[in-house]
């Protein structure tokens, strides 16, 4: 892999820098934008088919066989935003990624949406998760990695619930997805910037391709708790709004797995 091969990319991001293999993209962006944030402008992304210590939400741990995984961190800088609104970039992120994806299948039947906060599923499997991050000591400064599961076979997959472009029997053109997911990125971070969620569109994107809305969830919450109810909405933060009983509770955080009407219910 070169910065050759990526065209597209490159035609978009102001620094495409493209690793043979790393530990952690996130890792390795955090710390090249903490040492040189001149050098690193908004939207400079690093890229690998090779991560070994690859981590997703709740500190899990994320990793593929070389080759059958993309891993992409983007630098977005966004000083524009208001801090109150900065709850909806990871979001924003899972909805451009969400779109990209789609791009590549469309035309084959395939379902594509989106499962709060930022995971992309392709016909109920996850293939792609993301994970934000905020420079230390430059909060205006976050890093959005994404772990997309391009050739890797089914008999590979590490959960049942994983899909992949390989397992779907679909081929992938990475330049074209991840130029497609930058230009929707900036996109939606430029109308975030320019006004609140609802007014600015962003919360209409996202919830338009939100598969959580609408289903029975069960949340693991950070704290340990298991929240069981409905997903009603998102708030204006971007909080997920769950019903249950008579509460409404909204959940910043969290691992939400989408369960049939009748089990949500049992603990």
């Amino acid at each position: 892999m070169q910065t050759d091969d990526y065209p597209r990319i490159a035609s978009v991001t102001p620094r495409l820098r493209v690793v043979a293999s790393t530990g952690s993209t996130n890792a390795d962006a955090v710390a090249a934008a903490a040492a040189d944030p001149v050098g690193w402008p908004h939207l400079s992304v690093l890229l690998t088919a090779d991560q070994r210590s690859g981590r997703g939400r709740l500190d899990r741990s994320w990793s593929a066989p070389a080759g059958t995984a993309l891993a992409v961190s983007v630098l977005v800088r966004v000083p524009r935003i208001p801090a109150e609104r900065r709850g909806w970039v990871p979001l924003v992120a899972g909805a451009a990624m969400t779109r990209a994806v789609g791009a590549q299948l469309r035309g084959f039947g395939h379902s594509v949406g989106l499962k709060w906060p930022n995971d992309v599923l392709v016909d109920g499997g996850k293939i792609c998760g993301i994970l934000a991050e905020v420079v230390a000591g430059e909060p205006d400064a976050v890093v959005i990695g994404s772990g997309i599961n391009t050739r890797m076979r089914a008999e590979d997959l590490p959960v049942p619930t994983a899909t992949s472009f390989a397992a779907l029997g679909r081929e992938v053109d990475e330049d074209r997805l991840i130029a497609d997911y930058l230009v929707a990125l900036d996109e939606q971070l430029s109308a975030l910037a320019r006004g609140a969620a609802g007014a600015s569109g962003v919360r209409g994107e996202v919830e338009a391709l939100c598969l959580t809305l609408g289903s029975d969830v069960r949340v693991s919450m950070p704290s340990g708790e298991v929240l069981l109810g409905r997903a009603q909405r998102l708030d204006d933060e971007g909080r997920l709004v769950v019903a249950s009983g008579a509460e409404e509770i909204a959940v910043s955080a969290g691992d939400v797995v989408h369960v049939r009407p009748d089990a949500a219910s049992r603990p």
